[in-house]
């Protein structure tokens, strides 16, 4: 254990979030989400669900500020259904962390699939929201 690391970085994690580079992505997949099949590199975070990742990795995460969505979220099937609400503490957790106000990527469910094909790894977790996966796009760190 170190200091000032929260629990819920496990040291698999950390090393994933060191060796990403700049534009390389990283989805928080829920618990539905065919994680095993799709990613290159995977991290379990079972018992966990997708705010406390997100809250906990955009501590050490920076976010790309050469795109102007560094976020994305899997669009639900039915363009009628209403806004899953668990959108809204992405982009508050995501806003706190990061400073910026920026519109989330909406992308639809089969390309999000592909993107999370070539993302750097997928965090498997057990939210239980629906449409609660998200795409992380890392930026450079500047301080």
């Amino acid at each position: 254990m170190l200091k000032g690391i929260p629990p819920i970085i496990s040291p698999d994690l950390m090393c994933v979030l060191m060796k990403m580079g700049h534009g390389d992505e990283l989805v928080l997949a829920d618990g539905n989400f065919p994680a095993e099949s799709h990613a290159q590199r995977i991290i379990r975070l079972d018992g966990h669900d997708v705010p406390q990742v997100l809250d906990a990795i955009l501590r050490f995460f920076p976010l790309d500020t050469f795109v102007e969505q560094p976020a994305g979220l899997m669009n639900p099937v039915d363009d009628q259904a209403a806004e899953p609400p668990i959108w809204e503490t992405y982009q508050r957790l995501i806003q706190t962390h990061d400073g910026r106000s920026f519109e989330l990527e909406k992308i639809e469910r089969f390309e999000f699939y592909e993107r999370a094909k070539n993302a750097y790894a997928i965090i498997a977790t057990s939210e239980t929201a629906l449409y609660a996966n998200l795409i992380l796009t890392k930026g450079v760190v500047t301080e």
